[in-house]
């Protein structure tokens, strides 16, 4: 049965004033190329998306719910899902921590 509660948030398009204010052009990038991935969330994941398609269908759903380049989309902690990617993926990403970086002593 699927967790309703870990929805994926796509905003299309988001404003420059928007991207700026988060400073994504200072977040780390990832990428991929076409295909399957099992991923499980472990914190949320802000992402967006500089190119790439993407359906990711949430573990134990036959729904999806499709990204792409331009798309600012959050991914709540503790999804597991499958991301069917049809065209390779580059984004910027940062994931929220609710518990203080480990420092080191």
């Amino acid at each position: 049965m699927a967790d309703n509660n870990l929805r994926i948030v796509v905003e299309k398009n988001p404003s420059e004033s928007k991207l700026s204010e988060l400073n994504i052009k200072c977040w780390p990038k990832w990428g991929c190329s076409p295909g399957k991935y099992q991923l499980k969330f472990d914190a949320e994941e802000t992402c967006y998306l500089l190119k790439g398609k993407v359906r990711v269908y949430p573990k134990g759903s036959t729904e999806f719910v499709e990204f792409g380049a331009g798309d600012l989309v959050t991914i709540p902690k503790g999804l597991s899902c499958t991301w069917d990617v049809s065209v390779a993926v580059d984004k910027h990403y940062k994931f929220e921590s609710s518990s203080p970086p480990p420092s080191s002593s």
